[in-house]
């Protein structure tokens, strides 16, 4: 009784718990981001484990699982010594799972509730007239299920749901069919990893002659081994005497009193889900965004949002207002009246002035849409930062990074639109060279002033016949010429310095706008494209750890 059975081979519920927890992470972590197909098997043990672990850790729950005619009925009844699941001839005779409880019911009653096993179909071992003699069975629920090659589809489903909650499997195969291709194919080659829950017996042995027995039992062994169940206990058993059980009887009570069935079950399974599970992250640590590639989409992305169209109008309305504010006065109301290239734009600043509270709310700016060449450049853009993050990602994970980059690629337009529409293009104030010069201006425009209304007064009085004004000269030119002709000329030339201070300072603007726009477009790629790409890689990060917990290791 070596193997499945092995008292030195005990599992620590508590690491197994904590094992289960960090398939939990795992699941939770890989959700949304991995198929749902390739999560079944977790989400399955994880509900499982769970509501097992919840109900009586006292029963060990035993399933008799066989062949039609394998004489299950008959080694059930005989392990309960009574006659509780009908025997017949006809086949299939096991419809339904019966269940025998040993000792007081207890907790059992919501364990098999959970298994299935309908009231009607449940019994019972606790009988004063046995004395001690069922003691060693106490906690023990024996299922007879139904024939796994029965006819009746609905019988094969009853037995494929009932193995997967079972703590513990006993195969029972006869002389005639013990080597049939649906029980070794179908079931035992998939019970391969649950070799430490896995019995089997060669049922009605008494049906062989004597010299016939060791050698049916090698054959068995050998397949048993070509299916992976190398080590498995293997017994002979015969119901129709109390004698040919024994050893089947002493195999189940050392399963009872280990009390360990149930926890290697589990083991058993949540090894299967996490061997499955490791090609899903098996690789090394995920890869880093290069600044390269950082770089080309978020230049990727000023070409979308339209920072160089910004930039320009920037620029043109630095020159039209300085213009406007530095220029002869006689000339600025003519200024005034071509558009500024900001307010076609509805960007802030476009007044002139301070930020209106009212402009910030602006909905949309009038931004060109990007060109088709500028959409695809976008394009390539988020799909080289999705093929740079999921390069060597196994399974589905390259997939998710290419979803998560293009998760937000419908709000990205509205998202870039209101980035233009919130930065501070540096627009709202006026320079105070530009009030000098304004004033520099208005002053020898009001000496020109001053020196027309001169000479219009001084022609005034001379037609009226009036005595004349006494004008001063300057050298040999009357002061009122020289008022009116310098005030002219310094207009003039006031304005023609100013014009390349005034480029000058606009590029300078276009620049730091250009600065500015392309740090708010870079948030906006920061937000809607990098995050979830990272979220991605930080969920696959912590789940690779997740499952190097749940392997125990």
């Amino acid at each position: 009784m070596r193997g499945a059975f092995r008292g030195d081979q005990r599992v620590n519920a508590n690491a197994l718990v904590a094992r289960l927890e960090a398939v939990g992470r795992f699941v939770e972590l890989a959700d949304g981001h991995l198929p749902d197909k390739q999560l079944v098997a977790a989400h399955t043990l994880l509900e499982r484990a769970g509501t097992r672990l919840a109900l009586s850790r006292d029963h060990t729950v035993v399933a008799l699982a066989g062949a039609t005619g394998s004489g299950k009925s008959s080694l059930f009844n005989a392990l309960a010594r009574m006659e509780l699941s009908p025997v017949g001839v006809r086949r299939p005779t096991t419809g339904v799972t019966h269940a025998c409880v040993w000792g007081p019911l207890d907790d059992g009653t919501r364990l098999l509730d959970w298994v299935g096993v309908l009231p009607r179909h449940r019994f019972v071992r606790e009988s004063v007239l046995d004395g001690d003699d069922e003691s060693a069975l106490h906690g023990l629920i024996l299922l007879d299920l139904p024939d796994f090659d029965s006819v009746q589809r609905s019988h094969q489903l009853e037995v494929d749901r009932l193995l997967g909650l079972v703590d513990l499997v006993v195969w029972v195969v006869d002389p005639q069919k013990y080597a049939d291709r649906v029980v070794h194919a179908t079931y035992l080659r998939e019970f391969h990893r649950h070799r430490e829950v896995t019995l089997v017996v060669l049922n009605q042995a008494d049906r062989l002659p004597p010299a016939e027995l060791p050698r049916v039992l090698a054959d068995l062994r050998r397949l048993l081994d070509a299916d992976g169940l190398a080590g498995v206990p293997l017994l002979a058993t015969t119901a129709v005497d109390p004698d040919g059980i024994g050893g089947l009887r002493q195999a189940l009570e050392r399963a009872v009193a280990e009390r360990q069935a149930m926890l290697r079950r589990l083991r058993a399974d949540l090894d299967a889900v996490v061997t499955d599970l490791a090609g899903l992250v098996d690789a090394g640590e995920p890869p880093r965004l290069n600044d390269a590639t950082v770089a080309a989409l978020h230049r990727a992305l000023s070409g979308a949002a339209g920072v160089p169209a910004v930039a320009d109008a920037v620029e043109s309305a630095y020159r039209h207002r300085g213009a406007a504010a530095t220029g002869w006065p006689l000339v600025r109301g003519w200024r005034r009246l071509r558009p500024d290239p900001l307010r076609r734009l509805h960007l802030p600043g476009a007044a002139g002035g301070g930020t209106d509270p009212a402009e910030s709310l602006v909905a949309a700016t009038s931004v060109p849409d990007p060109t088709a060449a500028q959409r695809s450049a976008l394009g390539l853009a988020i799909r080289s930062v999705a093929d740079r993050a999921g390069a060597g990602l196994p399974a589905s994970w390259p997939a998710a990074v290419t979803a998560a980059a293009r998760s937000r690629l419908a709000d990205l337009p509205d998202a870039l639109d209101g980035a233009i529409a919130r930065t501070d293009l540096g627009m709202t104030h006026r320079p105070l060279w530009w009030r000098l010069v304004g004033g520099l201006q208005w002053l020898v425009t009001a000496a020109a002033v001053v020196g027309l209304g001169w000479l219009v007064l001084g022609y005034a009085l001379r037609a009226l016949g009036l005595p004349e004004l006494d004008d001063p000269n300057v050298g040999e030119v009357p002061l009122p010429t020289l008022l009116l002709l310098g005030g002219l000329l310094a207009g003039l030339l006031v304005a023609a310095l100013t014009r390349p201070a005034l480029r000058l300072a606009a590029r300078r603007a276009r620049r730091r706008a250009e600065q500015r726009l392309t740090a708010a477009v870079a948030d906006v790629g920061a937000a809607y494209v990098l995050a979830p790409v990272r979220d991605v890689l930080s969920s696959y990060a912590e789940a690779r750890s997740a499952l190097r917990d749940a392997s125990g290791h």
